[in-house]
Formats: C-alpha cells, structure tokens, sequence
C-alpha cells in the first residue's frame, strides 16, 4: 500500500479529518514531521483536508537549534504554507518552574501548538508520532509500572491533537522522504542514552528484534490499540459507578462503600483514585493510596491524611476531604492513632522542605558520579548518588506504607524496609518519620539519611546521575 494511502487510512478510521477540517502541522524538522508535511499537503491537494499552516517551537536547548528553525522556513517555503515559529529557554523554564528539563519542554510545546492552532484558526494539530514512537512509549509505561489506561499509550486523537502516522514505521516515512530526495534534519539529542525513551529506542528494542521477535513493535503497538480499547470500556464503566455511587459536597467527596465493595476491585480502585485525584489539588496520588482506600472500604478503621487530603469512613460511606493549600495534616509519628501519611512531588531539579522530617531535600543533576562535588556535605547518609535512567521523569518523596520492602546495597536481595529499621536500630517512635524517595512507580530510590536500593545504585562512572542531598533544618547534616 502506498503511504499516503496507508495515512489516508488511518485518518478515515479513527475520523481525524475529513475534506473541510482545518490543520496545522507540528514541524520539528526531524524524519517524521517532515514527512507528516509532505502527507499532509498531498491529502491537502486531494481535497481530503486543509493544511493552513505548520508550526515550530525553539526549545533553545541545542546549539543547532536556531539552525532546525532555518530550515523549517525553507520546508514551509517549499511547502507554499505560512510558517508561525516562537522560542522560549526551556532550561530557564524548568530551573523556574522546578521540572524537569523533558516536562517542562513538553509543556511549553503544548501551550505554544494551541496557540498555533488558534493563531491558524485551524481545527486540529497534527504531530508526527509514529507507530515506533507507540512501541517506544507503550514499553516505558510498562517499565515504570501501568495499567490499561498508562499501556494504551498515545491515542490517535487526543482533543484537538491528531496523530495521523502511528500506522507508519519511522523507516518507511525516511525512505518516503529519500524517494523525493527531500531532506530533514538530524537531532544529536536522540543519542543521549541517559534520556530513558533514547535507550528504549537505541538498546531495547533493537535487542527484542533480534533476539525475540523480528516484529516486536507491530506487537507492542497492537498492545497498546487493544490497550486503548480496554481502557474506554473501563472508563465507561467508571463512569457509571461513579454516576450512582460517588458525590461532591463542596470540599467533600464521599463513595459509597457497599458500591465501591461490590464492584469489581479495577473498577473500584479507578473511582476512588478520580476522587482522591479531585481531592487532592494536584499532588501525587499513588497506588500505595489508592489501596490505603480499599482497606478502609473492606475494613474501616482511623482516618487516614493523604497528600492534600484526610480519607475516612463516616458511616457506609468512604469520605474525603480536601485540605487547603500549604495544609500537610499532623506530623508523622505524632499522632495518637494509626499513622499519618505524607507524600509530596520531588522536582527534578528543585528542592522540598519537609516539615513533617524536619528536613530539606534537594536533587540536581549531574553528567556523571565523577562531577558530583562531594564535599558539598559532610556525611555520607546525606548524600545519594543515583542513576538518572533508573529515576523516570519524576520523583516523590514519602514516609513508609505498610509492605514496603527495597534492595539495601550488599544484601543480596529484597527485604522489607521495617526489617531493615529495626536491624539498624532505627527507634520506633522515628520510622513514620524518615523520608523515603520513589520513583514514578512508587518503587523505594533512597531511604533517606540510610541506604540506596540496589537497582539505582551507579555502575558505570559515565553514567548521567542524580545528586539527592539531605539537610536537616536547624543544621546541616
């Protein structure tokens, strides 16, 4: 099938565009987004759709990226379309607003493609996703730990954005473009192997081609199609128990137990994590939380502060209830029922000041273990060196749950951490106290002030790493 058959396809199955939708394409200059240009402007001509402008964002992150934006003007040129580009320091950008470098450049390229798509008056944007682009990501939401919803990956729409190529292999699109001689840029950042999705991209999936399956990302793209579809019924019948089962009084959400009992424990778990993602104001809401609610369902029992939130049971009803913004609930290990839980967003870079431990912990980053300056603290417990690869895009920092277990460094295996407090002699009355750092998946990164799980630990000096460091407030530690 020809390709821009094949595009056509997938644009008339999943209803992306028809003969009088406006579109702006997303044009990075890349393989991809050139080619997606060229597709484009074809269906255009075919009277399948309206191209009214492309669009490219600076990221001023590279030093040929002032050249990407020549040459983006040269493909409009060619193209005969108008050409709307904008620039902002993504760095300054992320240092500013505490996020990572990768986030914060997403986020700003998404801000800037709505205002493209209005400055167009252009119903979609289409960006130049590929079906390798789905393998890619339907494998880092599974590293990182997903469910149907995480695994379905990137949708073929998602609100006024488009991805009319995820039908088509990167390789097919370049000899696409070699075929009309038409040229695109190369971006040296995809060679960075501490960047997660380049190591996916460069040593994972070429490793399960060869050594497992030759068609490995046709597979993991149908996985995240069947993934996506999971996910719809489910969130359909979310909707549902959510519709009979689930209220809002004002700064209050409360579920009825018996409801969320007998409904299946998936469905269950997805109506309590939308309130406690409602309740919550933003912050994270973690699997470990989620189950903290199931518990109470089944069990009853003392309430329960979560990030933002307190979660109890008030009579055959879940309740949770939302705290105002800056409120943390009691300090660990004061309370004089069951433990108070906390859980806070760790920017990568930034820092986090934790009343609850008494601390601050900050994290920087670092090109290698070798430029990490250790003598910036004075003890060895108030420094972790880890693996940025291993870390993902984002970080938490939380106390203990029950059932938590990690990888101490010399142990040779996984042992829980309240074992592990009490072989160190950790007194009792401190452990709801000591802060623990986790990754996306809630897995431990650092027991704070203590021991490094052996998964993160760095094993190559060129590694890229991340500098967790502890200061206690009132001192330095």
């Amino acid at each position: 099938m020809e390709l821009v058959d094949r595009v056509r396809r997938t644009i008339r199955r999943h209803d992306l565009a028809r003969g009088d939708t406006r579109v702006v394409v997303a044009l990075s200059g890349g393989s991809d987004s050139v080619a997606l240009a060229h597709l484009l402007r074809a269906l255009d001509l075919a009277g399948e759709l309206r191209v009214v402008g492309l669009a490219h964002f600076n990221h001023q992150l590279r030093p040929a990226a002032s050249g990407d934006e020549r040459f983006c003007a040269d493909v409009a040129a060619a193209l005969e379309q108008p050409l709307l580009v904008d620039r902002e320091d993504v760095r300054d950008l992320a240092r500013r607003e505490r996020r990572s470098i990768e986030d914060a450049a997403r986020r700003a390229r998404h801000r800037f493609l709505e205002r493209a798509r209005v400055h167009f008056d252009a119903d979609v944007t289409a960006l130049g996703h590929t079906r390798d682009d789905q393998a890619e990501t339907f494998l880092l939401r599974l590293l990182r730990g997903a469910g149907a919803r995480g695994l379905a990956a990137m949708h073929p729409r998602r609100g006024a954005l488009i991805r009319p190529l995820l039908d088509c292999r990167r390789a097919t699109l370049r000899e696409y473009l070699a075929s009309r001689h038409v040229p695109y840029i190369h971006d040296e950042s995809n060679e960075d192997l501490s960047i997660p999705r380049n190591r996916v991209r460069a040593e994972l999936l070429p490793l399960l081609e060869q050594r497992f399956n030759p068609s490995i990302v046709d597979v993991l793209a149908d996985e995240a199609d069947l993934a996506r579809d999971e996910w719809r019924w489910m969130a359909a019948a979310e909707d549902e128990l959510w519709s009979r089962a689930c209220r809002r009084e004002g700064d209050t959400w409360r579920m009825q137990a018996d409801a969320l009992g007998a409904a299946p424990l998936a469905l269950a778990r997805l109506a309590i994590r939308r309130a406690m993602i409602e309740a919550s104001g933003g912050r994270a809401v973690s699997f470990a939380h989620i189950q903290e609610a199931v518990r109470l369902v089944r069990e009853g029992g003392a309430p329960v502060d979560l990030p933002g939130q307190r979660m109890q049971r008030d009579g055959g009803d879940l309740v949770l209830t939302a705290r105002p913004e800056g409120a943390v609930g009691r300090p660990a290990g004061r309370s004089t029922g069951a433990a108070i839980f906390f859980q806070y967003p760790l920017p990568i870079p930034g820092e986090i000041r934790l009343e609850e431990a008494a601390c601050v912990l900050t994290v920087e980053t670092a090109p290698s273990e070798a430029a990490v300056d250790r003598n910036a603290v004075s003890s060895g417990g108030a420094l972790a060196v880890v693996r940025q690869d291993r870390c993902g895009g984002r970080l938490s920092v939380r106390n203990r749950r029950p059932g938590d277990r990690f990888r101490p460094p010399g142990l040779g295996g996984r042992t829980k951490l309240q074992d592990y407090f009490v072989n160190r002699k950790v007194a009792r009355e401190r452990r709801d106290g000591v802060p623990l750092v986790v990754d996306e998946t809630d897995r431990i990164v650092w027991v704070v002030g203590h021991a490094i799980d052996e998964d993160f630990r760095v094993t190559d000096p060129a590694q890229a790493v991340l500098v967790l460091r502890l200061k206690l407030l009132g001192g330095t530690a």
